[in-house]
């Protein structure tokens, strides 16, 4: 909806359109409450969005505000053409282009890319600013800041809503990956209390990212490799949990729940990502995931390759998260005492100091080296750092166990 609402107001009045949606979203659980959910909630929220909508054109059509000179707006103005306009504009072909023009604006080239994500979670996959300060590893003020800063530099520059030109597609398309990305791992393994899968959020990545490999323009190995990793990692979604919602760790998942179709897709999805020169970090993550699923127990994992993948995603793409997952490869081919050693190479290492993980896996190679006293403390920071009750459960079953 904000899509289509940011091309009725120009990207300029993100406000407005994030105003119209939430509005709607506030008479849905209004209306809703009395008189039941409708057949279909997403036409109805449509509904009342548009009408919304026309109402702030009817009250601003001469307002400065609102430039609806534009040959896509003019008809906006006028009411013979106002109602026939604005129906047009939600159709579910048009809103797909609307959403891939989007996310393209966001990545202008003049904002740096972490903004650039920043506004593609809020505006278009509904993060809160908690959870976007959650995937990048920073406070909400500093998230506060970002939107504030890049909402100002959209108003102030009078940006369109266009695709941009082929030339500058692959530069931005690196940072509408990067976000489609943080918004699958918010589903996958989600920072909100009740649940730690969100599907709708998994859903709603891999439908963003299979419109970029549907665009003739946007057909990258990169965004393939993407839409493969997503998959692999997908198909083990009905594994993860026990229907009490506690956390099945790899080891102990039933393979016999993995999603089979989704694995073969994500195969094809890999494959179709092997042309051209470059190799990214989306293609060895899905290699490394394909590992997994091709797997048929725990103990067939060829954890050595695992690592090799691992050593080369961290020279050529090195983050504090991925020499993170390095170190459970590491422990798994040279054991807990090897895996300590190399935790503490990790760079930027104070990033990760407030990130659950970091702490947990810091306890389960004292754990494993027998030395309990550092392995609880090193559990109980973690299960300060983490809202989720799934993680939280765990945790604490854990502790209790030492």
């Amino acid at each position: 909806m904000v899509s289509v609402l940011t091309k009725i107001f120009g990207i300029g009045n993100l406000e407005t359109a994030e105003d119209v949606v939430q509005q709607a979203f506030i008479d849905a659980i209004r209306v809703w409450r009395l008189k039941g959910i409708p057949n279909n909630p997403s036409a109805w929220l449509f509904s009342v969005a548009k009408n919304k909508a026309i109402d702030i054109i009817r009250k601003n059509k001469f307002s400065v505000q609102y430039d609806f000179s534009e040959d896509s707006r003019i008809l906006l103005t006028s009411e013979y053409t106002l109602a026939t306009t604005m129906e047009n504009l939600w159709k579910e072909e048009l809103m797909k282009d609307d959403l891939l023009r989007m996310m393209f604006a966001c990545c202008h080239p003049e904002i740096s890319e972490e903004n650039q994500i920043t506004l593609i979670l809020k505006t278009l996959c509904g993060f809160s600013t908690s959870e976007i300060a959650k995937s990048f590893l920073t406070s909400e003020e500093t998230i506060s800041k970002r939107l504030l800063r890049t909402k100002d530099f959209f108003r102030n520059k009078k940006i369109k809503l266009e695709i941009p030109s082929v030339e500058e597609l692959k530069s931005r398309t690196h940072a509408v990956l990067g976000a489609i990305y943080l918004l699958f791992n918010e589903g996958y393994n989600s920072s909100q209390a009740e649940h730690l899968i969100r599907r709708d959020l998994i859903e709603e990545a891999k439908l963003l990212c299979k419109l970029l490999t549907e665009n003739q323009y946007t057909q990258l190995p990169e965004v393939y490799a993407l839409m493969a990793l997503m998959c692999f990692h997908t198909a083990r979604s009905d594994s993860r949990l026990t229907t009490d919602g506690e956390i099945i760790l790899l080891p102990k998942q039933d393979r016999s729940k993995w999603n089979k179709q989704l694995i073969v897709e994500g195969n094809d999805y890999l494959n179709k990502a092997s042309f051209g020169r470059a190799v990214t970090a989306y293609h060895v993550e899905a290699a490394i995931a394909f590992e997994h699923c091709k797997a048929n127990t725990f103990e067939d994992t060829n954890w050595e390759l695992i690592l090799d993948y691992y050593q080369w995603v961290c020279v050529f793409y090195p983050s504090p998260i991925t020499e993170l997952n390095k170190i459970v490869a590491v422990m798994q081919v040279h054991g807990a005492e090897a895996a300590l050693e190399e935790i503490a190479k990790i760079t930027n290492k104070k990033k990760l100091e407030s990130y659950y993980l970091y702490f947990s896996i810091l306890g389960e190679i004292h754990l494993r080296i027998n030395r309990k006293p550092e392995a609880k403390q090193y559990f109980l920071k973690a299960l300060d750092l983490t809202q989720s009750k799934a993680e939280r459960k765990m945790l604490m079953d854990t502790i209790l166990m030492i």
